[in-house]
């Protein structure tokens, strides 16, 4: 780092990827600000700054600053973390130790030492705070260490799963043999052998995907599944829409042998409905009348599935989102990308799924492609291909947002 880019981060202030310090502080502080920082998106800690932008530079050698700041990492942060450390001239008498923690840490939660505990801490704007439960159980997700799509669903039982489409799933997606539909036993062997359930405490329960995927009522126990979809006439959310539609139920579809919908799920139901909003584009060409969908549907699916498939589940309350406008279309799903993913390797078509269980039955119903370039072919490519617009992708704190265009911007 360049003392320009350093005297532009002391400018900007504390944010929630810069933290300032005096290189005296109690070693549990200065674990505790590293910890929050890797466990949201990496950032810097400067050594030598005062809470309001002052620099007063560090106190000690900087080879013995870079020694404390490592033997914090390895004995106040659980597990041991290795940051990047440089000392950078300030002025003739003063020097900024740069800590740097990189953004895509793999062994999140990261625990710092508090007194005789271990403690997960989170960033929040400037400051860090302790982890809420569902904060830290996001985290274990995000670095794959905790599964969320299969944990036990707490209440409920063989009766609240969808045995027909299971044995639609089995048979006729699959090809596989399956119980009879009042063989219990059987259906408690099968289901807890593919996830679809789980054993707890002697007793067979769905699991999150399970239920997601074949639940009767996924909303009665799991109240963040399903998606909200509006059609709005302008160009602005407003009171006045033109449909909307609160999608719940199974995630999958039932078909026929002959692989037709017979009844639609969550996911067939959501791209209907933005078939049936979005309109058309009409054109004469050679005396012939022409007509195009606004967005191709191939680009539609994809974006929907990836928004149900990799949503994170942990953020209850909340769906995935649908809007239509006059100009767009927008889909958000809660919860940011899976770890390592961004939105450039998105283009690229790199492959991280948040909820294994899902993804896997979506692509057996052919859903999801096994290659994984859905995003870089179906969605960026079909925008060029039919109307030569982009799509944005776009990472917030705690959502994430594709775009369609319906047209060329002017």
């Amino acid at each position: 780092m360049t003392k320009t880019e350093l005297a532009e981060l002391i400018r900007n202030g504390e944010h929630s990827g810069v933290e300032f310090k005096r290189d005296d502080v109690h070693p549990d502080s200065l674990a505790k600000e590293i910890a929050a920082l890797a466990n949201l998106e990496g950032g810097y800690l400067l050594l030598g700054v005062e809470d309001d932008g002052t620099v007063c530079g560090i106190t000690r050698r900087p080879k013995e600053v870079e020694g404390w700041v490592m033997n914090v990492c390895r004995t106040n942060i659980q597990p041991a973390f290795i940051p990047y450390f440089e000392s950078i001239r300030w002025d003739k008498s003063r020097r900024v130790a740069v800590v740097t923690i990189p953004a895509d840490s793999p062994d999140k939660p990261y625990k710092a030492r508090e007194g005789r505990h271990w403690v997960t801490f989170v960033r929040v704007g400037s400051t860090s705070r302790v982890a809420t439960r569902e904060e830290e159980q996001r985290l274990y997700q995000a670095s794959g260490i905790l599964r969320y799509d299969i944990k036990p669903v707490p209440g409920s039982t063989l009766k609240d799963l969808d045995l027909h489409r299971l044995a639609n799933y089995f048979a006729d997606i699959r090809g596989q043999d399956h119980p009879s539909l009042d063989d219990k036993e059987g259906w408690f062997h099968l289901l807890v052998n593919t996830e679809i359930m789980v054993e707890d405490r002697g007793q067979a329960i769905p699991t999150v995907g399970g239920m997601l995927l074949f639940g009767s009522r996924p909303n009665k126990f799991l109240p963040q599944a399903g998606i909200s979809a509006t059609a709005y006439p302008g160009l602005e959310k407003e009171y006045s829409t033109i449909e909307e539609e609160v999608i719940r139920g199974s995630l999958v579809s039932l078909f026929s042998k002959q692989k037709r919908v017979s009844e639609s799920g969550v996911i067939d139901r959501a791209v209907e409905f933005v078939r049936r909003n979005m309109g058309v584009r009409a054109w004469i060409e050679g005396g012939r009348r022409h007509q195009q969908h606004s967005y191709p549907l191939e680009a539609v699916r994809e974006v929907i599935v990836n928004a149900v498939a990799h949503r994170d589940y942990t953020i209850t309350g909340t769906d995935v989102e649908i809007s239509l406008y006059k100009n767009r279309l927008e889909i958000i799903s809660p919860g940011r990308l899976p770890n390592t993913v961004t939105v450039e390797k998105m283009k690229q078509g790199y492959r991280v799924s948040r909820n294994e269980l899902i993804k896997e039955v979506l692509r057996d119903y052919g859903y999801i492609e096994h290659r994984g370039m859905g995003i870089p072919y179906k969605v960026i490519r079909g925008m060029r291909e039919h109307n030569g617009t982009e799509p944005d992708l776009i990472e917030e704190e705690s959502r994430f947002i594709v775009r369609l265009w319906k047209d060329k911007p002017k």
